[in-house]
């Protein structure tokens, strides 16, 4: 099948499918790339986890912090609202830096990521992004401030109603007026920008090596692996990603790290029609589409 074929097919699966996304996969050994709409900008929930854990380390390096800092992290104060991790501690805890950004990125723990942000925050990762040449990834707003959502006034019951309301509201030009779904004001990125990301994270760029090798480590500690990595972890095949979830929306980004030498970064932004949080067939169907995309880079 040829590329223009392939890439109408995919798009044909996606929409079929109730989605609509921003892919994006590059062989980071000869820069060659291979996506569906990959400019097209989705505010970036949780992924913003590995630029913080960047510029977290990157401040370690420089002695500005130390990783073993223990950080008190008291219910009500330091709080995201989330499934695993310190937002469903009952007592006060005391965490140090380092293992602050395992949970933050090892199991997507918000609270975690928040104790982090308060060291640094928002604005500053995105100076040191800028100062590595990654354009396009932007973060605007701790991890608690995605708790504040429609969602938040639903029952349980009601989720279905705040999904609407975040598919349904947005405008053409990627506007919302939930804030956290409006990519001018919630931190945000595209495939390409998180590819970007990646490869300089993977290869040899202004990022310390240092720093990004212990990224790569956190990243392939990763536990939530129920998106993209059924189509990419194997026994030849070293899976290193992020998620990130909000709403309608589900990403993935990572790097798969092949056994005869291959290596490839991979995003994955979504976002679904469907009014339904709980949603298995679109996770199957982005790991497919981000696979086929990788499977015909590789082979051609």
């Amino acid at each position: 099948m040829s590329t223009e074929a392939l890439l109408r097919t995919l798009r044909a699966e996606l929409d079929d499918g109730g989605l609509r996304g921003s892919f994006l996969v590059r062989d980071l050994r000869t820069g060659r790339e291979l996506g569906i709409d990959p400019d097209l900008e989705f505010p970036s929930a949780s992924l913003v986890k590995v630029p913080l854990a960047a510029a977290t380390l990157e401040r370690v390096r420089l002695g500005e912090l130390d990783g073993a800092t223990p950080i008190d992290v008291r219910p009500g104060r330091v709080t995201t609202p989330g499934p695993t991790g310190l937002a469903r501690f009952r007592h006060p805890a005391r965490v140090a830096i380092d293992d602050l950004l395992y949970l933050s990125l090892a199991i997507s723990d918000g609270t975690a990521a928040d104790a982090l942000f308060q060291l640094t925050p928002p604005a500053e990762v995105t100076r040191m992004l800028r100062e590595w040449g990654v354009d396009g990834v932007t973060v605007r707003h701790p991890m608690g401030e995605l708790a504040d959502t429609p969602a938040e006034r639903f029952g349980p019951g009601e989720i279905h109603l705040a999904h609407s309301l975040a598919i349904r509201a947005g405008t053409a030009g990627r506007g919302h007026p939930v804030s956290q779904l409006d990519i001018s004001r919630a931190s945000s990125g595209s495939a390409r920008a998180y590819t970007g990301l990646l490869e300089a994270l993977w290869r040899p760029s202004k990022v310390d090596e240092a720093v990004a090798a212990r990224v790569r480590e956190l990243m392939a500690q990763n536990l939530m692996r129920q998106r993209l990595s059924p189509d990419f972890w194997s026994d030849a095949t070293k899976w290193s990603s992020k998620t990130g979830t909000l709403l309608n929306l589900r990403h993935e980004v990572g790097v798969a790290e092949h056994a005869d030498g291959q290596v490839f970064a991979v995003a994955a932004l979504t976002e679904s029609r469907v009014p339904a949080a709980i949603q298995p067939e679109a996770e199957i169907l982005m790991a497919r589409v981000a696979r086929t995309l990788r499977d015909h880079l590789r082979s051609h």
